[in-house]
């Protein structure tokens, strides 16, 4: 493997000298509050298969850093793809003009912790181009002899190698090297003159090696033909206020949009999000606990340091019903009194870290998926969502299902078509009357959006029993 250490990434064949670097940015952030250097160099890949082919083959190499100065409530921040001495001098020049006639203090460092949660191979030179394209045509080729029924296979593949380095004013130093692959697969099935697809896919911060092993990728087709052959005899959704059984698993991006985005500290701090100067309050059912955590070893949404040097940390956001916290960087952190807990990201070296999720999840209850569905008089059962939308300030949110099901005395009955589940994410928390012991994460396909910026993310959640939520349909 080629040295891709962080000196010969940063220094040794670029124009930065090491001392020279520390020096600018003990004076870019003297007087700051807080503040760091921020590099990055970054590989990437991606492959995908359509209409029996290989459609495209990327590979792409980045590298920059982002120097941020911050005092107050006001942040300096410069970015360049140049590494170099005069680049830097130019962005220590932008960011020292939020100082202008003001001093602060800069904040003490973050803690050390020599913990990985991930290992620093890099995937791209793990496994050959051949066994990549190869990985692709056998997904097409085998999903398309599992049915007759099948009339199209897409499949994605996708990795990458982040390393980065983030410099603080005294000598402070935090690295981290970050692999991520992720495998997607989509399979339309159809009937007549109708066709219905679905989609299964699996990732990690991790090699490709699992992602070869077909006892693996057979499991992901397998489960996109079954959720299409079942959207083929799904029947128009029923519309109305009624209960709302959700799966476990992949559902959990309903709790990370309709109520997750409310935790993050900027919101908070802002009084813009439903939950602002609530924390004590009873803010969902009894029995609901709420965690952020990115230490969880190998996951998608998992970090050793988030994007400011710190070590990411298990964050309980709402226990048993009350609110305890919220996700936070630095600045927010600071300004609202509060710790650090590790939530500081950023997509690249071209944006400002701000407080984001890692993996966001529900704790088990105590109830069996076959009790919650069985007390379930009239209603629904959401087992998988394409994605919704949601306004912070209120919390309202608009969920699509790709998989539902009809529920009528405790029967599981059709599936369902056109599915949108509409509410407040305040109030379908205090909704909440059975919580299931089957708590599962998702396969590690999430992606986040916040502000124009995505990272990925995790999601996750036991069987939940909604009392009463808006189910949009096309049948009344």
């Amino acid at each position: 493997m080629s040295d891709l250490s962080s000196n010969s990434l940063f220094f040794d064949r670029t124009d930065l000298d090491r001392d020279r670097t520390q020096s600018l940015v003990d004076d870019a952030l003297k007087d700051a509050d807080d503040g760091e250097l921020y590099l990055e160099y970054a590989q990437s890949e991606a492959f995908s298969f359509d209409d029996n082919r290989l459609k495209s083959a990327s590979y792409d190499v980045s590298q920059g850093f982002g120097l941020r100065a911050v005092l107050g409530e006001t942040t300096g921040y410069a970015h360049t793809s140049e590494f170099s001495e005069e680049a830097l001098k130019r962005a220590s020049s932008s960011v020292q003009a939020v100082k202008t006639g003001k001093a602060g203090s800069i904040g003490e460092g973050p803690a050390r912790t020599n913990k990985s949660l991930y290992p620093d191979t890099n995937p791209l030179e793990e496994v050959p181009f051949e066994a990549k394209t190869k990985l692709l045509e056998d997904i097409n080729e085998y999903a398309r002899g599992l049915d007759d029924k099948v009339r199209q296979v897409s499949c994605s593949l996708s990795g990458e190698w982040v390393s980065v380095e983030i410099m603080r004013a005294g000598g402070q130093i935090v690295r981290d090297v970050r692999p991520l692959v992720r495998l997607n697969v989509s399979v339309t099935a159809g009937k007549g003159d109708r066709q219905e697809s679905g989609s299964a896919g699996y990732g990690g911060r991790e090699g490709y090696a699992k992602f070869i092993d077909p006892t693996n990728w057979q499991g992901q087709v397998d489960e996109a033909l079954r959720q299409a052959l079942v959207n083929l005899e799904a029947e128009e959704a029923p519309a109305g206020e009624m209960e709302v059984v959700l799966g476990s698993g992949w559902t959990g991006v309903l709790l990370h949009e309709a109520v997750g985005h409310g935790l993050e500290g900027d919101f908070n701090r802002k009084g813009t999000s439903a939950f602002a100067g609530r924390i004590g309050e009873q803010v969902a059912s009894k029995g609901v606990t709420v965690v952020d955590d990115g230490t969880l070893e190998g996951r998608r949404g998992s970090l050793s340091v988030d994007d400011e040097g710190t070590p990411t940390s298990r964050t309980v956001l709402i226990e048993d019903g009350i609110l305890k916290g919220y996700m936070q960087d630095r600045m927010n952190a600071r300004l609202m009194g509060m710790a650090y807990t590790g939530n500081g990201r950023r997509e690249s070296f071209a944006y400002q870290p701000m407080p984001r999720m890692t993996n966001t999840f529900m704790l088990n209850g105590q109830h069996t998926q076959e009790e919650i569905i069985a007390n379930t008089k009239d209603g629904i059962f959401a087992v998988n969502f394409s994605g919704g939308q949601v306004d912070i300030t209120s919390g309202k949110f608009v969920f699509n299902c790709t998989e539902a099901y009809r529920v009528q005395n405790g029967v599981i009955g059709a599936p369902l078509k056109n599915v949108a589940l509409i509410g407040s994410g305040p109030t379908v928390m205090s909704n909440i009357s059975m919580i299931g012991n089957d708590m599962a994460l998702d396969p590690g396909i999430g992606v986040c959006g916040k502000a124009g910026q995505g990272v990925p993310v995790g999601v996750g959640q036991p069987s939940l029993k909604i009392d009463r939520l808006t189910v949009g349909g096309a049948g009344a």
